[in-house]
């Protein structure tokens, strides 16, 4: 029987490649290799003889990364913002390690292994400047990007996430939710488990039929092993948590609704951040607010990349 998920994958690829973007793998050393989507106009066409590309050209607008979160692949979970973006920006999205196709041989699995790859593959592709948008699992990674590559990231923009995971936060989180684990909840094996991460992740209830969830799971829950481990790797210590201090314009952007990370989570590291820091809710939208209200958080989205490019210029 035909995987309905899978199937769509080729439409999902000609729809992105029609907004701009393509995948591109980047061989970050040997045993690591990472899947970005790449803007299109920087792919060099391969020459007479030449099987593939075989490097790409400098970004020529400012770059924009959009970072996943742990229940999906980058595509998948940007899929509404990526043609909303392409015009006056160079996007990139990458697979996390692990996810997509994405893959490495290496055994750390922190959210700093994660910024390193990916800085290293940005690199690799010609980016020297970006605003990182992160999303979750997504939002931890870019944070650790801001603050181990200060001259790379410009500012971020994160949604329903943290600057990491404490013993506490996590343990307040499952309780609340009713989930034993961070694997229980995050890496479902079940139809059952999968509607339950929807039903916690979403607004409104969503319904698809089952078998649309058998297939999902399929496909976007592969490398189980390897990301059971990046969530044990995620969990930190409370007396190891720090507050960095972050040089880039930070911008929260939140589901008001979000019953993962609650808005109050958001105000509280606002206040830690301080004065470069700002918040903006977006009502009627949980956890997943990118794809609940696309529209909404696309023109929040734009508005600050707009407002820090013309900070930049008026310098």
């Amino acid at each position: 029987m035909v995987n309905l998920v899978a199937a769509q994958k080729p439409l999902m690829n000609g729809l992105m490649k029609m907004a701009g973007v393509q995948p591109y793998l980047v061989e970050i050393e040997p045993g690591t290799v990472m899947n970005f989507w790449v803007p299109c106009e920087t792919v060099k066409k391969p020459g007479k003889g030449e099987k593939k590309v075989t490097h790409l050209e400098k970004p020529t607008k400012p770059v924009v990364v959009l970072v996943h979160g742990f229940a999906a692949e980058g595509i998948v979970t940007w899929q509404f913002q990526v043609g909303a973006l392409t015009k006056k920006y160079s996007v990139y999205v990458p697979d996390l390690l692990f996810f997509g196709g994405s893959i490495t041989d290496k055994p750390d699995r922190s959210p700093t292994f994660q910024a390193e790859f990916l800085v290293q593959g940005l690199r690799k592709l010609g980016v020297e400047k970006c605003v990182v948008v992160g999303f979750s699992y997504g939002g931890m990674v870019a944070f650790k990007m801001a603050q181990m590559y200060p001259h790379m990231v410009e500012a971020m923009v994160v949604s329903g996430s943290i600057l990491a995971m404490t013993d506490s936060i996590s343990v307040e989180t499952l309780n609340r939710l009713g989930f034993s684990s961070s694997a229980e909840l995050l890496l479902p094996n079940s139809v059952k488990g999968l509607k339950a991460l929807l039903s916690v992740a979403a607004y409104k209830k969503l319904w698809f039929p089952d078998r649309l969830h058998k297939d999902y799971l399929e496909v976007m829950f592969t490398n189980r092993k390897e990301r059971a481990e990046l969530l044990e790797g995620l969990v930190i210590s409370n007396k190891d948590a720090t507050i960095p201090s972050f040089p880039q314009r930070i911008h929260l952007l939140w589901g008001e609704e979000d019953q993962i990370f609650k808005q109050e989570l958001a105000h509280n590291m606002k206040e830690q951040l301080g004065e470069t820091t700002t918040f903006e809710g977006i009502q009627k939208a949980g956890h997943l607010v990118h794809l609940e209200r696309p529209c909404v958080y696309n023109s929040c989205l734009k508005h600050f990349l707009a407002s820090l490019y013309a900070e930049q210029v008026n310098k």
